[in-house]
């Protein structure tokens, strides 16, 4: 059994600092990160991206474990190590830093003008290659065929919601393992760690304060959805990664860049390979389109039993920066008399949706279309609107639409709502369109909030305000949010044993 890496967030933290000081002091020639393949990826990566070589001595690493060979060192994915590239003269100052931070930091080597990377073990010659031999990775041509059946899963769209379910339905989505509330499990760690979190979980992203003197800040979202992607790999894997823009965008940070974690099962099984591939094709082309760089991520194959694979699941993360963290928007309802809009359009999309899959046992149909453009202006009206204090509160619609966002930005916040739905409501309700969200917009600040969306060409609808006791949609249901954060709560507590 292999032994997992575990990492050391306290030891992670020292060595951010630690590196922001070498940059700010201009000690650092090149650097790289000790990530996937360990001591192997960063001297052939580093070395590959020079014009010269590199010479590396393995036995003067420190080692955890005194008993591992040269191969083992190479390979080990141990956590929290940096490899940089200094220039003789400033090897003394990198150090004082280092050891000012309380960072462990070795000389092992040298840059060169061989052009080869050379690695010994107590003298002996253990590595001599051309990085470029090894920095640049195999390309294969596995055999990828589209599954049989995927047109018919794609045909197979669901009935819509009955008007007379809809606030059982809504109870049953809220009282699910995919969206009851999941601070059982953020709970277990202490995400507050070292005081610099100003929005964690529940909250659509995580926002940290890296300046506190200008309140510079940053925001995560990572989301996935493997219903999406089993109807259609290619758009299911832009569903996802717009979802992450939105859910930076609505804290009022501006997306930036993308990481990925791309689950799969057998690339060997053709079906499968082609799954990957257009997700990957997907990412891709959606990454161009919101001008969103891909700056790393990995990829994780074999994820079945027997020959059962699980659903494509590409988990795709977000960042965005805030030029000032104070004027974050939350999530919850939080003011009572904010006036509640509705952004982006809503279409009957019900394709893969958590309300067909948890009420009719259903997954089929086309998932919602994707345009980057509604997503880009959607994002510009968040982040605008949220840079000049225009909102209480914004919450992205995703899995279970626009009553799931409703329920729990009520939730979030501890105040219910009142709400007027016009047309029909089971599709304002339920249906899952993309490039939407839900706002409270502070009061007095309702017709520059207007001016934003109009200039943005972005659809609006008032819906009503916030304030009481309850989740009340007019003319269909109420909800006490008693009622609401037991079904919530209860959920993930029960299933493992806590509750």
């Amino acid at each position: 059994r292999p032994s997992v890496q575990v990492g050391d967030p306290f030891m992670e933290k020292l060595l951010v600092e630690c590196c922001l000081e070498l940059y700010r002091a201009g000690l650092v020639v090149g650097i790289q990160d000790l990530g996937a393949a360990g001591v192997a990826c960063a001297t052939t990566e580093l070395a590959a991206g020079g014009d010269g070589g590199m010479r590396v001595t393995l036995d003067s690493l420190p080692l955890r474990d005194s008993s591992l060979g040269p191969a083992e060192i190479l390979m080990s994915e141990s956590q929290e190590r940096m490899m940089a590239v200094v220039t003789p003269a400033n090897v003394g100052p990198f150090l004082e830093i280092c050891r000012k931070w309380d960072v462990q930091g070795t000389v092992i080597g040298e840059v060169t003008e061989t052009g080869r990377l050379e690695m010994t073990w107590y003298g002996e010659h253990v590595v001599d290659i051309p990085p470029a031999s090894a920095a640049s990775g195999p390309v294969y041509d596995r055999p990828a065929s589209r599954p049989d059946g995927q047109a018919a899963l794609a045909a197979a769209e669901p009935a819509p919601p009955s008007r007379a379910d809809l606030r059982a339905d809504l109870l049953k989505l809220l009282g699910s393992a995919d969206g009851g509330d999941k601070t059982w499990v953020t709970e277990q760690y202490d995400h507050y760690v070292r005081g610099d979190t100003v929005l964690a979980m529940p909250h659509d992203a995580g926002v940290l304060e890296v300046d506190e003197e200008s309140g510079l800040g940053v925001a995560l979202a990572t989301d996935g959805n493997g219903r999406y992607c089993q109807l259609d790999p290619y758009a299911g894997t832009q569903l996802v990664l717009c979802e992450a823009y939105r859910n930076v965008a609505v804290t009022g940070a501006r997306p930036l860049a993308v990481t990925n974690c791309l689950n799969f099962g057998s690339p060997e099984d053709p079906a499968v390979m082609w799954q990957f591939t257009e997700a990957v094709r997907g990412l891709a082309d959606g990454c161009l389109a919101l001008g969103t760089p891909v700056t790393g991520g990995n990829v994780s194959f074999y994820n079945q039993t027997g020959g059962t694979p699980i659903r494509p699941t590409p988990v795709v993360g977000v960042l965005g920066v805030h030029d000032d963290v104070r004027r974050r928007v939350p999530s919850g309802f939080s003011v009572d008399g904010a006036r509640i809009v509705l952004l982006g359009e809503t279409k009957p999309e019900f394709g893969g949706s958590l309300w067909a899959w948890l009420v009719r046992g259903h997954l089929g149909g086309r998932p919602p279309v994707v345009s980057f453009d509604a997503e880009q202006a959607l994002a510009d009206v968040l982040v605008a609107s949220g840079s000049r204090g225009l909102l209480a509160a914004a919450h992205d619609l995703s899995d279970g639409g626009l009553a799931v966002a409703l329920a729990e930005c009520c939730l979030f916040g501890g105040r219910g709502c009142a709400v007027d739905l016009p047309g029909d409501p089971g599709t304002l309700l339920f249906s899952e369109s993309a490039a939407r969200a839900v706002v409270a917009v502070s009061p007095g600040a309702e017709a520059e909030f207007d001016a934003l969306c109009a200039d943005a060409g972005l659809a609006s609808a008032v819906l009503g305000s916030t304030g009481g006791p309850a989740l009340e949609v007019t003319g269909l249901f109420s909800v006490a949010l008693d009622e609401l954060t037991t079904v919530h709560r209860a959920t993930l507590p029960a299933l493992f044993g806590a509750g």
